[in-house]
């Protein structure tokens, strides 16, 4: 695969480190690790969408990197993407998809960066209300709050 050249350039987070990505990826900038401060996720591209979800109040405004951004940005290469939250949740994540389905790790709810106590700092979520094929069981699964890692697998 080639890497674009942008992609030896990763430099380490000058703010707090706030994500470490590893497993099969190909741009590394902490050991064999990719480490992400905010800054950093917003220089990638930013999406955004208005949703409710099943663990949050009405409709809310999530801002964050589209995670197929963020695996290419990483030069991932594995079938799903396993997201470890602050409390060692698990959800795993399939590559296939990620940017039909629109899955995005979000760091700000209606504008706000989130704190930990509110599902923060990094949220994997999809626009639900945006299909109804999305607001089922098996989508519902691949999301996880308080998210600090993810390994491509």
């Amino acid at each position: 695969m080639v890497r674009p050249s942008w992609a030896a350039e990763l430099a380490k987070p000058p703010g707090k480190a706030i994500l470490r990505i590893g497993g099969s990826i190909g741009v590394h900038n902490v050991g064999e690790e990719a480490v992400f401060d905010v800054p950093m996720l917003e220089a990638l591209g930013t999406s955004r969408f208005s949703t409710s979800t099943p663990w949050t109040d009405g409709v809310a405004t999530w801002e964050g990197v589209p995670l197929a951004v963020l695996m290419k940005a990483v030069d991932a290469s594995g079938a799903t993407i396993r997201a470890t939250a602050l409390n060692d949740y698990v959800a795993d994540i399939p590559m296939a998809g990620l940017a039909e389905d629109g899955a995005m790790l979000a760091f700000r709810r209606d504008g706000e960066l989130m704190p930990v106590n509110n599902k923060g700092p990094l949220f994997v979520l999809y626009p639900f209300d945006r299909e109804a094929r999305l607001q089922q069981q098996s989508f519902y699964m691949r999301c996880a709050w308080q998210v600090a890692r993810l390994d491509v697998l």
